[in-house]
């Protein structure tokens, strides 16, 4: 192999379009860094780093208001207990933010990404000419039928009514009157909590990860960009418990007050042990 292949070779390996940097120069997507600061905001940044390209004014507008509304649920909230515990322990404000997002899994943090995917199956169902009825319908059997449980972005433990939802669904109504979306997925996760209200014989409201979905599908995100975008969003509420725990100090503090002993379900007190033969 010549130099110029090897060197060739070894340009390749880590080849981009995101970022084009050299001495002196830095780009992304084709834009100078130098004509992005100051011109175009961290949302905008966000979607030109995942998307390509810069997104209109009205559209990083409603992914800024998903954003917002994810930052935080309290430190009872897996993530942001983990971050606080991890303060105490005498690491750092990225390591205690790490631990926290490695809190993120399938069942807290990936119902996001998990209704995208139920409203695109919804979807697919209607371009084949089913109404949104019968769609959701025939998906919500399919779910149930495959051992599904919880259906993603339906029902909270804590609120009745998640008062983010109503408030992020209105902004996607006033987005789709101005054209900025389609309003396909809202109608759509709208049908899903009628029909689990209809079978269940109660309201099973949407929650936060169902109507952030509905933007995050609305714009066009594929499905597992929607838990990258939640961890981005829950990422600032990490930081900001990690910081106000490292700033009341403690040491080692543990999921509940010392007072508080776990229950211990093992057996009972026994004797020394005999050696067996």
């Amino acid at each position: 192999m010549s130099n110029d292949q090897t060197l060739a070779a070894a340009q390749e390996w880590w080849s981009t379009d995101i970022i084009d940097m050299s001495p002196g120069k830095i780009g992304f997507r084709g834009y100078a860094i130098q004509d992005l600061i100051g011109h175009v905001g961290f949302v905008s940044m966000i979607w030109l780093m995942l998307r390509g390209e810069l997104p209109y004014e009205k559209q990083a507008a409603l992914l800024e208001a998903a954003l917002v509304a994810g930052v935080d649920h309290g430190p009872q909230a897996p993530s942001i207990a983990a971050a606080r515990m991890a303060i105490t322990c005498g690491i750092g404000l990225n390591n205690a933010m790490a631990s926290g997002v490695n809190m993120l899994g399938d069942v807290h943090g990936g119902a996001g990404e998990q209704a995208v995917e139920l409203y695109l199956a919804v979807a697919a169902r209607m371009d084949a000419d089913d109404s949104v009825e019968t769609a959701t319908q025939a998906t919500l059997q399919t779910f149930f039928s495959t051992g599904g449980r919880f259906v993603p972005g339906f029902g909270h433990r804590f609120h009745p009514i998640d008062p983010r939802a109503p408030r992020l669904l209105a902004l996607v109504d006033e987005a789709a009157a101005r054209g900025v979306v389609s309003g396909r997925f809202s109608v759509i996760a709208r049908q899903i909590e009628a029909e689990l209200k209809a079978t269940k014989g109660k309201s099973v409201p949407m929650n936060i990860d169902g109507a952030t979905a509905v933007i995050f599908a609305e714009l066009g995100f594929e499905a597992p960009l929607a838990r990258g975008l939640f961890v981005l969003s829950r990422s600032v509420g990490i930081l900001a418990h990690a910081w106000e725990q490292q700033q009341l100090g403690g040491r080692i503090k543990g999921p509940m007050p010392p007072s508080f002993l776990y229950r211990y379900t093992g057996e009972p007190p026994r004797g020394a042990p005999v050696q067996r033969p």
